[in-house]
């Protein structure tokens, strides 16, 4: 009978886990399954015009540049990233899949420690033309993100024509944000 007692925690642990995955796949969807570009109230918006200062090497400088400017009447993407965000590194690849076709990508450190943010681009590679120091996550909240890695395509003219929440896994989910910047001016 004590054994039995005993086998108790195990279980309810058990349990507990199965129901935390369970919830996190539904909130999220499996990996590469289930994953839209969810309506965003800044979807065909212009990009705010947050102002954030330049990383250069590992440390922000004083000179600043904002977001609706960073991608000069390119096409672009803006990634929202943090080199404490699991998810970010396994998006990584993608992102620099897009450096390779020659894909504009700015990315946006947020809330994230300049050191720490060139030691994982050191790391992993840089697929960024610029990357931007969100320390307060100001750029976060002006662009509605719930978290990261986040990503929006951004056309010439500085409005987002989509937005990708969570990371962007798969080739086809990649492929999605790039068909949004090429797709006609409405």
């Amino acid at each position: 009978m004590n054994r039995w007692f005993a086998l108790i925690p195990i279980a309810a642990l058990a349990a507990l886990g199965v129901f935390l995955m369970v919830q996190l796949n539904t909130m999220s969807g499996a990996p590469g399954e289930g994953r839209e570009y969810k309506p965003d109230a800044l979807v065909g918006q212009p990009i705010p015009e947050t102002v954030l200062p330049i990383l250069q090497g590992d440390v922000e400088t004083n000179q600043r540049l904002d977001l609706k400017t960073a991608g000069v009447g390119k096409p672009m993407i803006v990634n929202l990233f943090a080199s404490w965000c699991a998810p970010c590194r396994l998006e990584h690849p993608q992102l620099m899949k897009l450096k390779a076709q020659g894909i504009n990508v700015i990315g946006v450190a947020y809330k994230d420690d300049p050191v720490a943010t060139r030691a994982f681009l050191d790391e992993l590679g840089d697929p960024y033309a610029l990357v931007l120091v969100d320390r307060e996550g100001r750029a976060g909240l002006d662009l509605g993100v719930s978290g990261v890695p986040e990503s929006f395509a951004v056309d010439a003219y500085g409005t987002i024509v989509a937005k990708s929440s969570g990371p962007v896994l798969t080739d086809a989910d990649l492929q999605k944000l790039v068909d949004a910047l090429k797709a006609p001016v409405r």
